[in-house]
């Protein structure tokens, strides 16, 4: 049996990947990233005042930064030395509300090209329920 080879170029460790986040609207809203494999990238967030909407559900918008932090953050593993992923597209399908507890989401990689890459992250409430699934498309490009 083969043992499965990482898709990550760039393997950072979950403190370097939390570092990142100081100062940002990733700290701001409490995400966290949990866990690394070989094929996948897991952080959390609380649903908290920070997360929810007026009528004290999570946030569509919450749910779509966690959404795209998960894929660029893994996107920008995947790549070479001197090039750098950027989102260009996200949509969101919101199939069950949360109203406290935290959320996981897990991305995954659809298609990891030379030019783009297509990810799918499941957002999952405390149960294990899914509450929204997205999917962001990333441009490579060179770095600056």
């Amino acid at each position: 049996m083969n043992t499965p080879t990482s898709i990550f170029r760039q393997r950072l460790g979950l403190a370097a990947l939390n570092a990142l986040s100081k100062g940002t609207a990733i700290e701001a809203l409490g995400i966290e990233f949990i866990d690394i494999g070989d094929a996948h990238l897991v952080a959390t967030m609380p649903v908290d005042a920070r997360t929810v909407q007026p009528y004290g559900l999570l946030h569509g918008g919450a749910s779509v930064l966690l959404a795209e932090t998960l894929g660029s953050s893994a996107g920008n593993m995947c790549v070479a030395e001197g090039e750098v992923c950027v989102g260009i597209e996200i949509n969101a399908n919101h199939v069950r509300g949360v109203r406290d507890g935290r959320v996981t989401g897990t991305a995954r990689a659809l298609h990891i090209g030379r030019g783009t890459q297509v990810w799918e992250i499941r957002i999952e409430d405390a149960r294990g329920r899914l509450a929204c699934i997205s999917r962001l498309t990333l441009a490579v490009l060179p770095a600056a």
